[in-house]
């Protein structure tokens, strides 16, 4: 079997990021802007919610990212779990437990990789807040990486769970090709219910 290697572009930064305009990435109306893959989608649009009805699809954004801060509400039912991949790579995990001795695999973790400073949780079928800022891995003209994935900060309900913690790879359902290349938002719908508003990024 033939395997192909594609080099990875250089993504070297001469300058800290200077952020754009905020853009809404869910217009609350119907799924303008996204995709669904993986399985049946059971997504919808209702009343300004983006809503996953059960096991299914997965949903991603048609557009791609490089570095983005990102805000978003979520509620996870009880005994529901789903995740916000960055840039189709990173997972960041949404779930209902209240471990008070939070795991990577707990809501805010980076999952398999980074735990929450604290349980921020607002408990299984609330809404809770994510602000993420996140810098893309950065790799030289000849494709070798020369910067980690960095979660620069990430507050969960207003509270600093992550800051400048580095990520040497993707998470675990990731996409593990192309990392230096930009990558979509994801949202894992094959886990059960979750519903996800205000999604917004800069």
């Amino acid at each position: 079997q033939r395997v192909v290697g594609r080099r990875a572009p250089a993504l070297r930064r001469a300058s800290p990021p200077s952020w754009g305009q905020t853009v809404p990435l869910f217009n609350g109306k119907d799924l303008a802007g996204w995709t669904a893959f993986g399985g049946t989608s059971q997504w919808s649009a209702e009343n300004g919610v983006l809503k996953n009805a059960g096991s299914g699809a997965n949903l991603v954004t048609t557009a791609t990212y490089d570095d983005f801060t990102l805000h978003l509400e979520v509620n996870c039912p009880k005994g529901s779990n789903s995740g916000i991949y960055l840039r189709g790579r990173y997972e960041v995990q949404v779930e209902d437990a209240i471990d008070p001795e939070p795991k990577s695999t707990d809501l805010g973790g980076v999952y398999g990789f980074l735990v929450p400073n604290e349980n921020a949780s607002a408990g299984a079928g609330e809404w809770q807040t994510f602000d993420i800022t996140f810098r893309a891995p950065q790799f030289d003209a000849a494709g070798k990486k020369i910067a980690n994935a960095r979660f620069v900060k990430v507050l969960h309900n207003g509270k600093v769970i992550h800051e400048n913690l580095e990520l040497n790879g993707p998470t675990r359902g990731g996409e593990p090709e192309k990392e230096g290349t930009a990558g979509p938002l994801r949202f894992q719908g094959d886990h059960g219910p979750v519903a996800y508003r205000n999604i917004k990024v800069k």
